[in-house]
């Protein structure tokens, strides 16, 4: 928990965790980015929860359903120079549902994808290869094309919409513009830790709904070790 807070470089004074808390589903009413992260305030009728996940696009007034995740009180974010009195960390969507409707939650591993590692991996061989900054700088000319990236397993978020999320590192990027972490889209298993090259077909600006958007993916990727 403790390297999940310092790597989004946010304070633990005045907090205290309580116990996890079930999915959180309703609609955005609000929302902010700050340190790597989206803040967002989920309305459910009459009341409203704050949840912090790793910085995605999440629209105001859309629904929303986050997985869950530890309950802070009283918590004091240095990069807002905000104090949330109940704050949920959240690793992201809680399920291929729209609108809070139950689903399979992830089994996820491995370290926050906000946080940037101390990883160097060498560039992938091949024409197709590239670094995980240069996806994300040139998404654009590379939407629907195959590429090659190999990296560092960072985490990995099995089952959610019938695939299994990959993030990967290989030193390149820029954490506060969120170019450092690329994320494939595999129906292989993968563990936090090893080296793979991923090859797979570039998505840029993917819109899954539910007010989750991603500048870049790389989807149906085979891995390499």
């Amino acid at each position: 928990m403790n390297r999940f807070l310092f790597a989004a470089g946010l304070s633990l004074l005045c907090a205290s965790a309580a116990r996890a808390q079930d999915v959180v589903a309703g609609k955005a009413a609000e929302t902010m980015d700050s340190g790597g992260y989206t803040y967002v305030r989920v309305q459910e009728g009459k009341d409203s929860t704050w949840v912090a996940v790793p910085q995605q696009a999440v629209k105001v007034g859309t629904d929303v359903s986050f997985a869950k995740g530890m309950v802070m009180t009283d918590f004091h974010s240095k990069t807002l120079n905000r104090t949330f009195k109940t704050l949920i960390f959240s690793e992201g969507p809680a399920s291929a549902g729209h609108g809070g409707k139950a689903g399979k939650v992830a089994v996820q591993h491995g370290a926050p994808a906000t946080s940037q590692l101390s990883v160097k991996i060498a560039k992938a061989e091949g024409k197709d290869a590239y670094t995980v900054a240069e996806v994300f700088a040139k998404r654009k000319e590379l939407d629907g094309k195959q590429v090659s990236v190999r990296g560092k397993v960072i985490k990995v978020s099995e089952g959610i919409m019938d695939r299994n999320w990959v993030h990967l590192q290989d030193g390149s990027g820029d954490p506060k513009a969120g170019t450092h972490d690329l994320i494939i889209t595999t129906s292989e298993i993968a563990k936090p830790g090893e080296t793979v090259t991923a090859r797979g077909t570039v998505a840029k600006d993917k819109d899954f709904g539910s007010g989750y958007r991603y500048q870049v993916l790389i989807e149906k990727g085979a891995l390499k070790r």
